[in-house]
């Protein structure tokens, strides 16, 4: 009989983006593969694949307690039906649900993957702290099944989430990102533009440091070296309402009719926005392992983030890219004139940036090591038996 290997996400553009390549692989080397998420506009994508498809009412963002127990109790219902070999849970609340369920299931194995600690542990205030609190407790009460490993994107969340489960070190395993396809991702020394094109690319949030590229890029327009004349700022992506920190539509239209930042919106392709692009920057406030800079880094572009978990994990500190100071526009609009004025330094940080991705973000690399995790967490779940 096939294995059976159960993915649970909160969407599923979010899957489509970020584990696509894994469950295919899984599904290759024989595992029956199914998905339990919220649909939007991949179902029929996702049900061609072969995959079998369990609807869920998850909401993304905090919501009220009773649909906190709703989306628990669709969770627990799939994993009862299903008992499944291996469980493969992403994002927050699939990792909290899930792992609570999987407790109280006949659940072989459990992988959580825990890709970024978010918007919970950035906030300040007493509220955010109460709310931190429950949730650490909440992690360790989920991550508490006797056969589970834990996948993290970086080292601090290695330690921190060590600290706050108790998890030995040989249940924890640091998997670099969701990989990147370097055929597809790659640089084309063709695409180029009159002006250097500075962009930064994902959802449009204050936490990804959207309010301070944009201040950065008013402050080099008024700079005597770069000018308005010698860059153009471009944000790629759309404001995500279900998050709390997102900007919000009016002041993206003000930043552009200002002039300050052109507004490129979603795309479809992102490997060609990336090669229009002659500088990626990311000023996020904390990250897992950012996968808009594993492709930057693949399509050979310098990049610009900052010094804080998972975005200093994703380059080589003044060999693929720079490092800022978080939350400062000065520090950004350094960082960034730093590499406008230097074409030679741009374009050996993204022939090097390339040989990095090449080394440690190939989604080649990615998949086998889920893989290898997926055997692992069956194989001691037949040692317990």
């Amino acid at each position: 009989m096939k294995r059976r290997l159960l993915f649970i996400v909160n969407v599923d553009w979010f899957f489509v983006s970020h584990r696509l390549p894994i469950a295919q692989a899984a599904q290759k080397a024989g595992y029956e593969v199914h998905l339990a998420t919220r649909f939007t506009a991949h179902e029929e994508r996702l049900r061609s694949e072969g995959f079998i498809l369990h609807p869920l009412p998850i909401e993304r963002g905090a919501g009220g307690p009773v649909a906190l127990v709703r989306e628990f109790a669709a969770i627990f219902r799939v994993m009862r039906a299903l008992r499944t070999d291996v469980v493969h849970l992403v994002t927050i609340k699939p990792v909290l649900a899930g792992g609570l369920a999987a407790r109280f299931t006949e659940t072989g194995g459990v992988l959580a993957a825990i890709s970024g600690l978010g918007t919970v542990f950035l906030a300040k205030g007493r509220r955010a702290w109460l709310r931190r609190f429950l949730v650490e407790k909440l992690y360790r009460l989920a991550l508490g099944h006797p056969n589970l490993r834990l996948v993290v994107q970086n080292e601090d969340d290695f330690r921190l989430l060590q600290d706050m489960t108790g998890l030995p070190s040989e249940a924890i395993a640091l998997i670099p990102g969701s990989g990147v396809d370097t055929d597809v991702f790659h640089p084309d020394a063709s695409v180029g533009a009159a002006r250097p094109v500075v962009m930064l690319a994902g959802r449009l949030l204050k936490d990804k440091g959207v309010r301070e590229f944009a201040e950065a890029a008013r402050l080099l327009r008024s700079d005597r070296d770069i000018g308005p004349e010698k860059a153009r700022f471009v944000l790629v992506g759309s404001s995500d309402p279900d998050n709390p920190t997102s900007i919000d539509a009016e002041t993206l239209q003000e930043w552009e009719r200002d002039g300050v930042v052109e507004l490129w919106g979603t795309c479809n392709d992102m490997a060609q926005t990336i090669r229009r692009a002659d500088l990626v920057v990311l000023p996020s406030y904390r990250e897992g392992l950012p996968k808009v800079l594993q492709e930057a880094a693949a399509s050979g572009k310098p990049i610009v983030t900052s010094d804080v978990p998972g975005c200093r994990d994703a380059i080589v500190p003044d060999r693929t890219g720079v490092l800022v100071t978080v939350r400062d526009s000065l520090s950004l609009a350094n960082g960034i004139k730093r590499l406008l004025i230097d074409e030679n330094a741009r374009r050996q940080m993204g022939e090097e940036g390339r040989k990095l991705a090449l080394d440690r973000f190939r989604i080649e690399v990615i998949r086998e090591k889920h893989l290898a995790l997926y055997a692992e967490l069956i194989g001691s779940g037949h040692n317990e038996v």
